[in-house]
């Protein structure tokens, strides 16, 4: 079910691609503060305001956190305060009498928080950014800064006036080098600035902040967005929020970062495209009128507001993981939403700089939004010209997405053997070179340096882990890093009852928690015929650990779906199909009796936007098949689709439809759902029983 959105990208990709820094990156290092010093505040462990006092401040993570929800609890665990962020991110909260310090601030936008706290009720300036996420990480006992509201219940003196000045001393001295190379000077929490990429706001423009709570501590790491000059590995620290503070290395105080005003750049790049999508299709391209979609290439973008948005001036620069501007008759091609009257009125927002390519362009991650309500987190590449953002893609010319991932298997019948793994999904469609030669194979090298080999197989879209043992294909795109059970006490391994493929041996989450934050793949393809490509992958974050995994929400079954499902796999522990006939379509419908929701969403968890079947034919060949849907689904459907190429016989043809042949079996339901962060999660629900 095709989606009414502007583009179909793979997560951005670092290396290749062309053409010079221009004007937009800075030739110098220095900035400027516009920043002052907050004002002054009682110390902390006040009794109690007694008349009304005001809290305000700036959320950004250096773009401003426009549309958050911004919550003020006391001492008492009362929420004294709820407002919203304005479109610079500022925020007013008048304090009733009787508020009791200290307080936490907590700006919540879907399912990004950020959090901040004071030791006073008596007003003032308090910023809710990364940074001050990073110092109430560090005064929640349990690294958890959604814990620290709680804490101050009972130990309101984990933040005093005291407690939180030492936490912010500690973070300045990490970043000093940084600080140098901006000329930044200002508090963190009390100090007043602007969220237009000037001053302070230009320090958060140059940082990626990761708060990670794993259950006793959080795994916190600061990465600095500098243009590369050691390959593409970016320079970043790493520490527990319970551990002291490294210093960021001397070498960032010559780096090349965006310069002030970056994230306003960032912000008009993303108006522009609004605007061209304001328009009406026929407007936008080619096209008779404004309600059929239409097929076409780069030369029939004819708006303007849309030519405009490309290096150039011309569609035909932009290329990503080998698309290209247009639209086919299959709906495939980069932007294909330009040709699409429901893409009409499609919202952009949340523009965020992630990080510098080596030849200075930069990846960008934004949100979209549909006139139907659909979201999507995307990223894109853009390039500098003459001050000016414009589009330019990743210049690839492979498909390749490679994706941070945590997946829960949930046995339907066997819960007590629940369990998380987190992996890097690495997804390589079946494609052919220039010449139309078929993949042979290809060498993904992970950041830690080994190598895997993925292969095509037969019934399968995308190619297959072969496994590091010798022994054929693990039928899996995924590599299994690290596993364990849902609960936390279970002891053993899920590899052990399992039979999806583990990587061997299991990583540790110590040693998941050193994967580098901002971790480089290197893909080198091999064609028939003898053709080789090489393209490099760099993630916006890395895989979680299994303690950090087990501190998040996934979407559920609905429980008479649940119950339906459990039912139906007792027997055969699988969904088999009969021979499909008029009366009884052979289609999988995932939805409750009654065609009600098949799955709930809570607050919190990534929402779903697709739906994926793994199974057997009657000759054991193993498929997958797809639906994607909007954000807002909570039932979906899946026509049976045989993979191109021979060999796949899990479906079978009746008057022109497409439907499950007999003797199919489906094994696995699962739902997928990305995070701003491009980190994928997949609910997988097993009809069938583990090996224990």
């Amino acid at each position: 079910m095709a989606l009414s959105t502007a583009l179909l990208l793979s997560l951005a990709a670092c290396g290749g691609g062309g053409g010079g820094s221009g004007g937009f990156l800075p030739t110098g290092g220095t900035g400027t503060n516009t920043g002052s010093a907050g004002t002054g505040a009682a110390t902390g462990g006040d009794s109690g305001s007694t008349a009304t006092a005001t809290l305000s401040g700036i959320a950004a993570t250096g773009a401003a956190f426009a549309g958050a929800k911004v919550t003020v609890v006391d001492q008492r665990g009362v929420t004294v305060c709820s407002t919203e962020t304005d479109a610079k991110g500022a925020y007013e909260c008048p304090l009733p009498a009787g508020t009791k310090a200290p307080l936490v601030v907590t700006a919540t936008r879907d399912d990004q928080i950020l959090y901040s706290t004071t030791a006073s009720a008596a007003g003032g300036n308090v910023n809710v950014t990364p940074l001050t996420t990073i110092i109430v990480s560090r005064l929640s006992p349990n690294g958890d800064p959604a814990s620290l509201a709680g804490a101050i219940a009972t130990r309101p003196d984990v933040v005093t006036e005291s407690t939180v000045k030492q936490q912010v001393a500690e973070l300045v001295a990490a970043l000093k080098p940084l600080l140098t190379l901006l000329g930044d000077a200002l508090d963190p929490i009390s100090g007043a600035f602007t969220a237009d990429g000037s001053g302070h706001d230009r320090l958060l423009d140059s940082i990626a902040v990761s708060v990670r709570p794993d259950g006793s501590a959080a795994n916190i790491e600061i990465t600095v967005k500098s243009v590369p000059t050691n390959g593409e590995e970016p320079v970043s620290i790493a520490f527990r929020s319970d551990a002291t503070l490294p210093v960021l290395p001397p070498e960032v105080a010559t780096a090349t970062l965006a310069p002030a005003g970056a994230s306003l750049s960032v912000a008009a790049l993303f108006a522009r495209m609004e605007q061209c999508f304001a328009l009406p299709l026929s407007r936008r391209v080619n096209a008779p009128n404004d309600t059929a979609a239409v097929t076409g290439g780069p030369s029939d973008v004819i708006a303007p507001e849309c030519r405009t948005l490309f290096a150039g001036d011309d569609p035909a620069s932009f290329r990503n993981n080998g698309a290209t501007v247009g639209r086919n008759s299959n709906n495939q091609g980069a932007f294909a939403g330009l040709f699409r009257p429901g893409a009409t009125g499609l919202k952009y927002d949340r523009g965020q700089l992630e990080f510098f390519r080596s030849n200075g362009d930069l990846v960008l991650s934004y949100r979209s939004v549909d006139s139907v309500g659909g979201v999507q987190n995307q990223t894109i590449v853009a390039k500098d010209v003459g001050g000016v953002l414009k589009l330019i893609g990743n210049q690839y010319r492979y498909v390749v997405n490679v994706a941070p991932t945590v997946q829960e298997r949930d046995f339907l019948n066997a819960s007590a053997f629940n369990y998380l793994s987190v992996s890097y999904d690495v997804s390589i469609p079946k494609q052919n070179d220039g010449g139309g030669n078929a993949i042979d194979h290809v060498v993904v090298k992970a950041p830690n340096g080994v190598s895997y080999t993925y292969k095509p197989q037969p019934g399968n879209a995308n190619l297959q882990l072969e496994r590091v043992d010798g022994n054929g294909t693990a039928n899996t795109t995924l590599l299994r890093l690290g596993s364990g059970f849902r609960d936390a006490a279970k002891s053993g391994s899920p590899s052990l009852i399992e039979g999806s493929y583990f990587l061997a041996p299991q990583l540790s989450d110590d040693q998941l928690r050193l994967l580098p934050e901002q971790g480089v793949f290197t893909v080198d393809f091999s064609f028939v015929g003898g053709g080789t490509a090489t393209q490099t992958h760099r993630m916006i974050t890395r895989v979680p650990t299994i303690a950090e995994a087990r501190q998040r929400q996934f979407a559920e079954l609905s429980p008479t779906l649940r119950e339906e499902l459990k039912a139906e796999v007792a027997s055969n522990q699988a969904i088999v199909f009969d021979a499909p006939n008029a009366n009884e379509p052979s289609l999988i419908d995932f939805s409750a009796a009654g065609d009600t929701d098949g799955w709930t969403v809570p607050a919190g968890a990534p929402v779903p936007t697709a739906l994926t079947v793994f199974g057997r034919s009657a000759t054991s060949v193993a498929f997958e098949d797809r639906a994607d849907f909007n954000g807002s689904a909570r039932k979906a459907k899946i026509f049976c689709s045989t993979e191109a190429g021979g060999g796949d016989d899990h479906c079978t043809t009746i008057n022109g439809n497409s439907l499950y042949a007999a003797g199919t079996r489906i094994t696995l339901f699962q739902l997928s759902a990305t995070d701003a962060q491009q980190v994928l999660y997949l609910k997988g629900f097993a009809t069938y029983l583990p090996a224990n």
